[in-house]
């Protein structure tokens, strides 16, 4: 495994501030290669073809029913995509659009006060503007904040904006929500895979889970045919909670070999399955590819929670998952390894954990 490098590989430029400057054209650094450009066929979002919508009203009540009948879409939902939405959850929709708002306001501070917030490579928590530490990448057109949550040790208010006034109460108000609410949802994929509802959150580390917040913000791209808010991937964790910008869309999930823009309903989360629960699970749930495109007419914010195991526990698939058909597919991990990983390599769409699959 490398180690960290202190710092960033080039000086960090603010995609914000490429976006106020430039009127017909972006830096090369930001065009992707022509295979990987969003194309006009990739932009459907009919309702036909889009990710499941779940509501989770029913699923903690008395009739065993519908509670049934919401776990079997979940499980349709995991197999079927990897990522679906889910309404009724129990987050109050007023906390949602604060947060984002708050959010949106940090973004539109003056650059002098977002920088006392500059993040590095070896935690990436704070104000960024790249992934990956690889020299002369080409670059997504977006720029993040990121921040600790969970575990309590590594939460650190102090490097949470204090701009706009209050939000670091809001944050931890919406930190709190979501939390509780991956909980119910971890125990519904554990009862899911056959196993006791406890188990899938055991494996996480218990009451040790890790948990954490990346705020995207994608900026008006004046050639969006050319660029990408974020390159594909899969996420590295667990699972991952996102509050989308519900009046720009731009999340398209890869089906097969198409890229599916996803409708975002109005306050709902989409939810997806990580790279941990694809290992935990000996890839019965796969993480999915995912991507995100950018428009020149409007700017977008979208919050992505992480839910994730404990950061040094070894991760491996659970035993009751593991038989003569289906033998181990991965060594055990910590997820601070994995981590380093991904963070050395940047986004690689499935690669990743692909790559961690055992020879035998």
């Amino acid at each position: 495994m490398s180690k960290e490098q202190p710092d960033w590989p080039e000086p960090i430029v603010r995609v914000q501030s490429l976006s106020e400057s430039c009127s017909d054209s972006i830096p090369e650094r930001y065009i992707k290669p022509s295979t990987d450009r969003p194309s006009s066929t990739s932009s459907n979002f009919d309702d036909a073809n889009n990710i499941p919508i779940i509501d989770l009203g029913g699923l903690s009540g008395a009739d065993h029913r519908v509670s049934s009948s919401i776990l079997e879409q979940i499980s349709d939902a995991c197999k079927e995509w990897g990522f679906f939405q889910i309404t009724n959850h129990g987050v109050n929709p007023d906390l949602m659009d604060r947060v984002r708002e708050a959010w949106r306001q940090f973004f539109h501070l003056p650059m002098e006060v977002k920088q006392q917030y500059a993040n590095s490579p070896k935690t990436y928590e704070g104000y960024g503007s790249r992934l990956g530490i690889e020299k002369g990448a080409i670059l997504d057109w977006s720029d993040y904040y990121y921040l600790h949550y969970l575990p309590l040790s590594l939460k650190d208010c102090n490097k949470w904006p204090h701009l706009p006034p209050q939000c670091r109460e809001m944050f931890d108000e919406y930190g709190r929500e979501l939390v509780k609410l991956c909980g119910r949802l971890v125990k519904a994929l554990s009862i899911n895979l056959g196993l006791d509802e406890k188990i899938l959150e055991n494996a996480f580390g218990g009451e040790e889970i890790g948990a954490c917040l990346r705020v995207n913000f994608y900026p008006k791209c004046p050639r969006p045919e050319l660029a990408l808010g974020l390159s594909s991937h899969s996420d590295p964790g667990g699972m991952t909670m996102l509050l989308p910008d519900d009046e720009v869309p731009g999340l398209q999930v890869r089906k097969c070999d198409n890229w599916i823009t996803v409708k975002p309903a109005r306050h709902a989360f989409i939810v997806n399955i990580g790279d941990q629960i694809q290992v935990l699970s000996n890839a019965i749930y796969k993480s999915v590819e995912h991507r995100v495109i950018v428009n020149s007419d409007k700017e977008r914010v979208s919050l992505a929670f992480f839910y994730n195991p404990k950061s040094d526990i070894p991760i491996k698939p659970i035993k009751k998952l593991v038989t003569m058909d289906r033998p181990s597919l991965y060594p055990p991990m910590t997820f601070d390894e994995y981590r380093l990983f991904i963070r050395t390599r940047g986004p690689r769409g499935k690669s990743q954990v692909e790559s961690l699959k055992s020879s035998k």
